[in-house]
């Protein structure tokens, strides 16, 4: 089955100067459709309302949220969406981006990523129960849920966690401005802390170098072809001995450079690519945000609206638990 991918609520209007309000404290951002994923694949599709619709996404996201409020104690919070999963201006530079999940046959209108049956009736009511809540839902058209979370990364003035199932999103761990991403490995039970020493210690680079280790890798995830025969070691090793990228191509047009005779004609052949992969893989940090209000709500935006989405869907005891632990 495929489905258009959702947007951000109209009420959120980009503002043409990208502003947000002032965030001072821990901020979590959540990459809500790798969360929602997660859910549905973690959470038994017995889990149904009242009318035998499953639910398991909607309830597995809300318990998500709840023991990573609990745990990580943050002062505001953003759900971060895909209004658009694979950009136009990301595809024009690189045409197999995410190539791969469009499914064969179009219907008119734009691009539509492949989604399990049971999972695309259940995001707009989790859209819903955000909104009821007031936790912040962010999404703008044109950009993918990584590039909001790359802006308000960069516009941060306090800690920031990352929550994702997207090892992409490593390019924004930064020890010094406390940036970390939380990446699960069993529910949320059970998460990995990311920081640039786990990055060094498994790929040999920081989170500024991750983006060019994984252009040159490439991922085959996200259609991104990288450079023919540089596998992970040897790029990490590239990057170690000529600093970043740009370093890499200069030594490529240095013939002193110390590069074998291979590697010289591998990335002289990838140059076309190289030359516009950054712009695709490194997420963006410019996105106009909308000014929306980014604290943790304490209770209900709209109670009425929650209470007759918990009705409608049994949601139950998920939804009690995150207003407790929201009200606390």
């Amino acid at each position: 089955m495929r489905v258009t991918q959702f947007t951000g609520p109209p009420s959120l209007t980009p503002v043409t100067c990208g502003m947000m309000r002032g965030v001072t404290g821990r901020l979590m951002l959540l990459d809500t459709a790798s969360l929602y994923f997660r859910a549905y694949f973690g959470v038994p599709d017995s889990v149904r309302a009242p009318d035998g619709t499953p639910v398991n996404a909607v309830r597995g996201l809300l318990e998500f949220i709840d023991r990573l409020v609990k745990d990580h104690r943050p002062e505001h919070l953003v759900a971060c969406m895909d209004a658009d999963w694979r950009p136009h201006w990301r595809v024009e530079l690189i045409p197999s981006y995410k190539a791969h999940r469009v499914a064969e046959e179009r219907l008119a209108g734009p691009d539509e990523e492949e989604v399990p049956d049971t999972l695309s009736p259940q995001v707009p009511v989790i859209e819903a129960v955000l909104d009821a809540l007031g936790i912040a839902r962010v999404g703008v058209a044109g950009y993918e849920a990584d590039d909001v979370i790359g802006t308000y990364t960069a516009r941060a003035t306090g800690p920031v966690d990352i929550v994702t199932g997207d090892r992409d999103l490593y390019q924004l761990v930064d020890d010094a401005r406390g940036v970390r991403v939380l990446y699960p490995v069993k529910g949320v039970g059970t998460l990995n802390l990311v920081d640039e020493a786990a990055l060094r210690e498994k790929y040999g680079v920081d989170g500024g170098g991750y983006a060019d280790l994984a252009l040159l890798r490439g991922d085959p995830s996200d259609g991104l072809p990288g450079v023919p025969g540089i596998g992970e070691k040897t790029a990490a090793k590239l990057l170690a001995e000529f600093g970043d990228l740009a370093g890499i191509r200069a030594a490529v047009a240095d013939p002193k450079a110390k590069l074998t005779p291979t590697q010289r004609k591998r990335l002289t052949e990838a140059g076309p690519y190289l030359a516009v992969a950054p712009k695709v893989v490194r997420v963006a940090d410019d996105v106009p945000l909308p000014d929306t209000g980014t604290a943790l709500p304490h209770g209900p935006r709209d109670a009425e609206a929650l209470e007759a989405l918990a009705a409608r869907w049994g949601l139950g005891g998920s939804l009690r638990r995150l207003l407790a632990t929201l009200a606390a």
